[in-house]
């Protein structure tokens, strides 16, 4: 079949939208016609040449859809279910998946980089040329071809717009609190960069009921959102002295938890610096995986705990329908976090607005 979804061909130049074709469904292959697809900064970061990957290559990890046909083998998903798109399909049985760790699963951290399926192999062409997939999605395009372990159901009632956020941004900043930090009721918690990740991992600490969440960032505007999203204290990152604010704010000793979701340097060092001695440190955000970053190496003891979290200890087919259940019971803020709409042709303006830092989420809605 044929279908329309956004190329990069080359680096630094604009997506084009442009047909491609997409072969026939393997066993395990999930055909999904997607209805809403989130921009985030890892899709800019390939775009810029930032994050090497093969091209020419379709875009979008944040995906939401309809099931429109399955595999011979698929018994998870069936024509006519409403999914959400996992960017970390596992296998479910090599080394690291039969050890509880599927966000390290070995032909998931083999073939994605090289921009297949899980089984080493693009199902996609354009112009007669081998496209690649994205982060085992794609879903910048009006269908993708997924693994069954990548189509995860959640209640037809979510909206595709709002559904599509907790594939990626939402899943991260809310895992990161809730399932990688477990943060105890009650708790002083800090989180640097009020982005996408950041406002989540704001509120999932106001799910887990701390008592003091901490919003640091640079933009006032962001700190503003902050509060909607359950922040009870504002720090300004480029004021003077911000490791003395978090301590007066948590008794002297710095915050029971910090968040970090900035992705840059100098986050990094103040995360350490403001995490109280046997406190836990949780990063989120990346920067580029050949960038040193250097700590006072004070700020590392006093027994403290240190995880990066990639996916905030995502189990998709547990926490997908949690997350959904979550927005559609009033206590998960989603609408909040869209800042602009586009149709699939406009989809160079909502990547122009992020690099302007004008948007918390842009979401390419397709119609019905």
């Amino acid at each position: 079949m044929e279908f329309n979804a956004a190329v990069l061909h080359r680096t630094n130049d604009p997506l084009s939208v442009e047909v491609v074709r997409v072969g026939d469904l393997r066993p395990t292959d999930v055909l999904v016609r997607i209805r809403a697809s989130g921009l985030c900064h890892t899709d800019l970061e390939v775009m810029q040449g930032q994050l090497a990957y093969p091209l020419p290559i379709v875009l979008g990890h944040e995906g939401a859809g309809i099931v429109e046909r399955v595999g011979a083998d698929v018994t998870l998903v069936k024509p006519g279910d409403h999914v959400v798109c996992s960017w970390n399909p596992s296998c479910g049985h090599c080394y690291y998946c039969d050890r509880g760790e599927p966000i390290l699963c070995e032909p998931y951290s083999h073939h994605q980089p090289r921009g297949h399926l899980l089984d080493g192999t693009s199902r996609m062409t354009v112009g007669g040329q081998k496209l690649h997939h994205f982060s085992v999605v794609s879903s910048h395009a009006e269908y993708c071809v997924v693994p069954e372990t990548g189509a995860i159901p959640v209640p037809k009632e979510i909206p595709f717009d709002r559904a599509c956020l907790i594939g990626c941004g939402v899943m991260t900043g809310v895992g990161g609190a809730a399932r990688v930090a477990r943060i105890p009721a009650g708790s002083n918690v800090a989180v640097l960069g009020c982005g996408a990740v950041g406002l989540n991992a704001i509120q999932g600490a106001r799910l887990q009921s701390a008592e003091r969440i901490i919003a640091i960032d640079r933009d006032p505007a962001r700190l503003a959102l902050a509060t909607e999203f359950g922040a009870t204290d504002l720090i300004r990152a480029d004021e003077p002295d911000v490791v003395a604010r978090v301590k007066a704010l948590t008794g002297g000793r710095g915050a029971d938890c910090v968040l970090e979701s900035a992705g840059h340097v100098d986050a990094y060092r103040l995360s350490s610096e403001i995490t109280r001695p046997g406190g836990d440190l949780v990063w989120l955000g990346k920067v580029n995986v050949d960038r040193d970053v250097a700590f006072r190496w004070g700020s590392l003891m006093g027994e403290k705990r240190i995880t990066r979290s990639s996916y905030g200890g995502a189990r998709p087919r547990r926490d997908f329908p949690w997350l959904a259940r979550l927005y559609l019971d009033g206590r998960l803020k989603l609408d909040e976090l869209i800042t602009m709409r586009l149709s699939l042709a406009e989809i160079n303006l909502g990547f122009a607005a992020m690099i302007r830092g004008e948007t918390v989420r842009a979401v390419v809605e397709f119609p019905e």
